[in-house]
């Protein structure tokens, strides 16, 4: 699909992007779609919001993934968001995998903020803004932002810093991330040099579960090489069961 325009060269021999396990707010967002209700019964900040145990037996079984990998095929350091239901993906995996790896926080990679939003279905979007879900229309996902949030665009910004400073010289390193939905989806658009509509068809045709990996490779031109998107082999394999929004929910749900 990509031609690599504008796409940055790739630094590390491997790059794998893990979403993190199912978190509470997942959960909830699951249970207030189902009661058709438009606020999730969720108190706790975004940034607090923990794995659900669901949530824990992904991140664990990826851990026991890792650790039959050969080592050739282990990651050599992490990078995860610092939000809590990623942290605690990160911190789960790798002490179910025995590893013991240089494991970083970085704010670039938290969820997209959703303002105003936060703790909303899209049914409670339209319910308690409808002069907002209607300019989002009109603008359209990549582009929209919540007051006092962030739109794809401004995630996309963050991501690119990111790769600022793990790409350019070509490394033997093989790096993790954990992070969140939306993030995964940012990466990939600047990895692969995507359009605004052609990484929207994305977004509406594969989901990412919870515990699923993404991973690029370095191509002999310095340019990233996609492997797999939204994989649920390593917790599949594992054990666990992989876990999505219904219907690959959308606007105000991405918790």
């Amino acid at each position: 699909m990509s031609t690599h325009l504008g796409a940055p060269e790739l630094g590390p021999s491997l790059l794998v992007l893990v979403r993190h396990g199912e978190s509470v707010g997942n959960v909830a967002d699951r249970r207030a779609r189902e009661q058709q209700v438009g606020r999730l019964d969720l108190k706790t900040r975004d940034a607090d919001v923990e794995l659900s145990p669901t949530g824990c037996e992904q991140a664990d079984a990826i851990g026991r993934y890792l650790a039959e990998l050969p080592e050739s095929a282990r990651p050599t350091v992490m990078l995860t968001s610092p939000y809590a239901r990623a942290a605690g993906t990160a911190a789960r995996l790798l002490t179910a995998s025995g590893l013991s790896i240089p494991c970083r926080p970085d704010e670039r990679l938290r969820e997209r903020e959703l303002g105003v939003f936060d703790g909303l279905t899209s049914a409670g979007v339209r319910e308690e803004y409808p002069e907002e879900a209607e300019r989002r229309q009109r603008l359209g996902k990549f582009y929209y932002r919540p007051p006092g949030g962030e739109s794809w665009a401004d995630v996309v910004l963050r991501v690119r810093g990111v790769l600022a400073d793990v790409g350019g010289q070509p490394s033997s390193e093989r790096l993790w991330v954990v992070t969140h939905q939306a993030v995964i989806t940012c990466f990939r658009y600047l990895l692969e040099g995507l359009s605004e509509a052609q990484i929207l068809d994305i977004d509406r045709s594969v989901p990412v579960p919870n515990g699923s990996t993404t991973t690029y490779r370095r191509g002999p031109a310095g340019f990233p090489q996609l492997v797999e998107y939204a994989a649920t082999a390593a917790v599949e394999a594992a054990g666990a069961e992989p876990t999505r929004e219904p219907e690959h929910a959308g606007q105000g749900s991405e918790v």
